[in-house]
């Protein structure tokens, strides 16, 4: 069933998987059942996906949340500080998700074999389990570059690199977090040509939050680029949407956002109205493929979206379906 998803290629298509991935989840997965049973909600009530219950995705910290008794073979989690509880994603097809992250890059950037990948997230190196790392260092094996590597605070090296290559007209992807790609801007100011910059998103604490179009106008201008690229994802996500530019996210064929009410977390709303981020992920097959983040969003009619901002903790009505 899980091999479906990458041949999906209408909208008919999505949803009649989506409605088999809820039914194979409601009965395989004890945490999903608990909570469709909270809300009353059976697979022989389900006709379309905006009737499919989203699990909060603060059940990834507290709970064990897989669909399927294989054996784990990987456990990524979430970044936070020493204190805080986080997010753990089980994964019993580490296959399913190198398929999803591939086929995912290769639909919106062609072949990784042709970009040079230069990459620098220093707070995720600095910690295991980063499902983000481990795309990202398998992104770089199969660009079958020598220059492709991680930098983690050698900025100087970085800019050398970066500014040889792309004067020798190699198409590169740095990809960065936000605060590090900050940081190197700082220090060095580019002209690139043939680079496209992707920012992962997050001061993660070591700088002022900033909203994105001052963020993408600071780097647009310190490495001379005209749009800064994104990546949308998350632990407990095994597929990624990007961005080209202007904030305005697109996913691949087997992945769909919704925003539902901020005041009725249990109501989908409809497109152009700002509310909190519904995620879809059919690659997501062995845990939840219905998942309520604490991000806030708004949704187009081409499914295309972007990110506006994330709930405030003090407001618990749309975030936090936990409180039902």
């Amino acid at each position: 069933m899980k091999d479906t998803i990458f041949s999906i290629s209408s909208e008919k298509q999505f949803v009649k998987t989506a409605i088999e991935f809820f039914k194979h989840q409601f009965n395989n997965n004890r945490v999903y059942r608990s909570f469709c049973d909270l809300l009353y909600k059976h697979p022989s009530d389900i006709q379309q996906i905006e009737e499919i219950p989203f699990l909060p995705i603060q059940f990834f910290k507290s709970r064990k949340i897989l669909s399927s008794l294989d054996e784990v073979q990987e456990v990524f989690t979430s970044s936070g500080t020493t204190d805080a509880i986080t997010s753990k994603h089980y994964l019993t097809d580490i296959e399913l998700y190198k398929q999803s992250y591939l086929r995912g890059f290769s639909n919106f950037y062609g072949n990784i074999e042709d970009y040079v990948v230069l990459a620098l997230l220093p707070n995720y190196l600095e910690r295991k389990g980063s499902s983000l790392v481990f795309m990202v260092d398998d992104l770089i094996r199969k660009s079958k570059h020598f220059e492709s590597g991680f930098y983690l605070n050698n900025l100087d090296e970085l800019a050398e690199t970066l500014n040889n290559l792309d004067k020798q007209g190699k198409k590169v992807l740095l990809i960065g977090v936000s605060f590090a790609l900050l940081d190197l801007i700082e220090k060095y100011q580019f002209n690139l040509q043939n680079t496209i910059v992707m920012e992962t998103g997050g001061m993660k604490g070591r700088r002022k939050e900033l909203i994105r179009k001052e963020l993408h106008h600071l780097l647009s201008k310190g490495f001379g680029v005209s749009e800064i690229h994104s990546e949308y994802g998350m632990t407990e996500l095994l597929s990624q949407a990007y961005s080209k530019g202007k904030g305005i996210f697109e996913t691949p064929p087997w992945m769909r956002i919704l925003t539902r009410d901020t005041e009725d977390a249990l109501t989908i709303q409809k497109i152009e109205k700002t509310g909190g981020i519904n995620v879809i992920d059919l690659a997501n097959f062995n845990s939840c493929s219905f998942i309520a983040t604490q991000d806030l969003g708004k949704v187009y009619s081409n499914n295309s979206f972007e990110i506006i901002g994330r709930f405030d903790h003090s407001d618990i009505r749309g975030c936090n379906l936990m409180v039902i």
